[in-house]
């Protein structure tokens, strides 16, 4: 569970050392707030000439061809990707400006921006719950469009309403571009809208910062759909002070994997995208007839928001969105969650039955809610469940050939960690449910991710026990009376009577000498656990 950030008011000389925890999770040190790049120290190597590449690329393997074994490895993995990604997809995000100044009241935010001998201004409406006090977490909401805001109020949150025009305008040549931002770093700037709306709400947030929280405190979320869900997206993974990013129906330019978009029947193509508006930077045009040169895809750019809290919300319903796409860009990111140990803290929905675009939805008011409470609040339990539409639902075993790690927290032991089952020597352990029988090549243990009344997000571990690889392996176990899976990554699968037969990937079915593979899966009819787990392998 991720802890709520408790903040002292008088913050406003005060900087935040953020690291990661045992689970994970971003832990503040008292006194200081968290930095908006906290991998700014990091050296980045000369990445060299791209290499074409149609599987989506290894986001744990760094630019010098090693890869991470550790989680404190990930700040400054996350800081090369960040660097590619601003290269080659959104333009350069700049460091923060000399001076931002402004003014937070119950219902406006002012902003003033100094940097490099030239300034800019704009402001934003606020919107409080009504009820509670202050100060509150506050969730912005670009362009009007977003998560539904009475949900966002009524789970205690603030809503901004902020206007991304006013910081980058639409409707402009990539030579003169407008707005605050471009004000600021030119018109010709290389940096697309999408980074210039991110860079927006990063100033909003340092007004908020300084304000001493008498209204809002920095505890904030950022929402957006269609253009604007590209946009919260690329906010929530730029500035790490942002505690929970909740992109709607974001498309081509948002969530959705390039490389699998390219190749998806009625999604936007990455032309369409990169034409429509400068949305994306100048760089990507150089990429949109051949996505395999990227160096970096949306799988990693999810990556960068880990372990922050994420609710992906997909619309499957009209095909220019790519929600096949986005779940591909959306279970590759899952990966570096479960890598940091932080796997309940995504979210993604695209199962519903309305295909209006931008529609505010019943069946996402739960989990944005319980998002709001857990990660802005500090109370309940994060969502953690993936519910992903069947007629839009992409094999991300067809799209690596990367095998996720499990990362260890350096060396200082963790008996709790949840990619970690049982203690060191005691493979037996009583308290991990599921446990197959421990002799065998493997064993098959299962652990529940999340659990609601008509079902569950479930997790197998298939564990080597032997002294040589593996070449192969197969789960064999029961679903409860009524029970059927609706998903399954990492795995393929057949189902017959309540007995599920999962068996590994081409990238998967390899695993070291106790070594660990994970297969997951959501399951609806309730939410009892599989029975008689067990595990073959040739």
């Amino acid at each position: 569970m991720r802890p709520h950030r408790h903040r002292p008011r008088a913050w406003a000389a005060a900087t935040f050392a953020a690291a990661l925890s045992l689970a994970a999770t971003l832990t503040p040190q008292a006194g200081a707030l968290a930095d908006e790049d906290d991998g700014a120290d990091c050296p980045v190597p000369d990445p060299g000439q791209s290499v074409s590449e149609s599987q989506l690329p290894d986001p744990f393997t760094k630019l010098d061809g090693t890869r991470i074994s550790d989680r404190s490895e990930w700040r400054c993995r996350r800081a090369e990707i960040k660097q590619l990604a601003e290269d080659s997809v959104y333009g350069p995000k700049p460091a923060p400006p000399d001076s931002v100044t402004g003014s937070v009241s119950g219902s406006q935010i002012t902003v003033d921006v100094s940097d490099q001998g030239r300034s800019a201004s704009f402001s934003a409406s606020v919107d409080l719950p009504g009820s509670g006090s202050g100060p509150y977490p506050a969730v912005v909401v670009m362009g009007g469009l977003g998560a539904d805001t009475q949900a966002i109020k009524s789970a205690g949150a603030a809503v901004i309403e902020y206007d991304p025009y006013a910081v980058g305008q639409e409707g402009t040549s990539r030579n003169d571009k407008q707005g605050a931002f471009y004000s600021v770093y030119g018109s010709s700037s290389d940096t697309g809208l999408l980074m210039a709306w991110s860079w927006g709400v990063s100033r909003l947030i340092d007004v908020i910062e300084q304000s001493g929280g008498n209204v809002l405190s920095p505890d904030t979320g950022v929402t957006g759909c269609s253009r604007f869900g590209k946009g919260a997206f690329v906010a929530g993974a730029f500035d790490q002070r942002i505690d929970l990013t909740m992109p709607v129906e974001s498309g081509t330019g948002g969530v959705p994997a390039f490389r699998s978009v390219a190749q998806q029947d009625g999604a936007q193509p990455l032309s369409s995208a990169y034409d429509e508006e400068p949305w994306l930077g100048d760089a990507f045009g150089s990429y949109t007839g051949d996505p395999n040169a990227l160096p970096v895809d949306t799988h990693e750019i999810v990556g960068m928001v880990a372990p922050r809290g994420l609710f992906i919300m997909e619309n499957p319903h009209v095909d220019w969105l790519g929600a096949t796409s986005g779940s591909i860009g959306a279970l590759g990111g899952a990966e570096v969650y479960t890598a940091l140990g932080a796997e309940q803290n995504i979210s993604y929905h695209s199962d519903v039955q309305d295909g209006t675009h931008c529609a505010s939805r019943s069946a996402w008011s739960g989990p944005l809610q319980r998002s709001i409470q857990h990660f802005l609040l500090g109370s309940g339990s994060a969502p953690g469940v993936f519910d992903i539409s069947s007629s839009e639902s992409g094999d991300l075993s067809r799209w690596r050939d990367w095998q996720t790690p499990m990362l260890s927290d350096g060396g200082g032991g963790d008996p709790g960690d949840p990619g970690d089952p049982g203690d060191p020597g005691d493979p037996g352990d009583p308290g991990d449910p599921g446990d197959g029988d421990s002799e065998g090549a493997c064993t098959a243990e299962f652990s529940t991710a999340n659990s609601w009344s008509d079902g569950y997000q479930g997790e197998v571990t298939v564990r080597n026990n032997t002294s040589a690889a593996l070449d192969g392996w197969t789960v064999d176990m029961s679903l409860a009376s009524g029970q059927s899976i609706s998903n399954l990554w990492n795995g393929d699968y057949t189902e017959s009577g309540g007995t599920v037969t999962v068996t590994n990937t081409a990238w998967n079915g390899t695993v070291a000498p106790d070594g660990t593979t994970t297969f997951g899966f959501v399951a609806g009819g309730s939410s009892t656990e599989p029975s008689g787990l067990a595990c073959t392998s040739p």
